[in-house]
């Protein structure tokens, strides 16, 4: 007699399942997804800030301060159908760090305060904010960590240069006001958790194209691209942040520590 193997595939969809059992191994697999994201969330962030203590002890680094005003809006999509959005206004501010790498190359990490936020219309309904809301207009305070290489156009202390590269985004917190198709209006705080409402992290790709006068002074523009989808809600709106912004600022530079060990006589 021949013995046979039964596979059971399950579906993406977990909650799904008919069964008690089903449903109680969709919430422990659930459980387990969402663990292991963290863990890889932790790992990359660990990554990024030993980086950034590292570029702090480098020597020959300049660090810098800057801020600026961006315009921030979204790629919002409900059921795969685009939403109308507009732009909100806000800023951001942080510091860097540049070091050389090789030749006009440089490694420049920063660590920035962002304030991001959309306006946005319905024609297709989903939570979050709720599936009976017909617009949503957010304010969203995040802390990004960048890792980022310039490329400086001249060896001239005056020159044109660009930088790109990918950043780690925590959304810390936010407030969302919404109006409701039977009427009324919820204004709250965003709901952030790990199964289901937003979530606290997100990743982006920078952009920036700007100049570097010989004193320091910098002057640049930003363009910030979401790369994931900051809702957690199975079967939820995709919601990816866009950012257009210009900032100032003034590195500093910071002389290598030399200390002369040699015998005197």
């Amino acid at each position: 007699m021949h013995s046979r193997i039964l596979y059971i595939h399950l579906p993406p969809f977990y909650p799904s399942l008919p069964c008690a059992g089903g449903k109680i191994l969709s919430e422990k697999l659930s459980q387990l997804n969402f663990t292991i994201k963290i863990q890889n969330m932790r790992s990359v962030l660990l990554v990024f800030i030993t980086l950034f203590i590292t570029s702090f002890c480098w020597g020959q680094n300049h660090f810098g301060i800057f801020a600026g005003p961006q315009a921030t809006t979204t790629s919002y999509k409900v059921n795969g159908v685009k939403q109308e959005n507009k732009f909100k206004y806000g800023f951001m501010a942080g510091a860097g760090f540049k070091l050389p790498f090789e030749g006009k190359l440089y490694f420049a990490p920063a660590l920035f305060y962002s304030m991001k936020g959309y306006k946005v219309n319905f024609t297709q309904y989903a939570s979050p904010p709720d599936v009976n809301a017909i617009d949503n207009n957010t304010t969203i305070h995040c802390l990004e960590l960048a890792a980022l290489l310039q490329y400086d156009f001249s060896d001239q202390p005056g020159h044109v240069f660009i930088k790109g590269g990918p950043s780690l985004d925590f959304l810390l917190f936010g407030n969302e006001k919404y109006n409701l198709a039977g009427g009324g209006s919820i204004d709250r705080k965003m709901p952030f958790s790990l199964g289901s409402d937003y979530g606290h992290f997100s990743g982006n790709l920078l952009a920036q194209l700007g100049y570097e006068s010989a004193n320091g002074f910098v002057i640049f523009a930003q363009y910030t691209h979401g790369l994931a989808n900051i809702n957690n809600t199975d079967r939820g709106p995709q919601i990816r942040n866009r950012a257009y912004g210009i900032s100032i600022g003034k590195y500093f530079s910071r002389k290598k520590i030399v200390i002369d060990t040699r015998n005197r006589e």
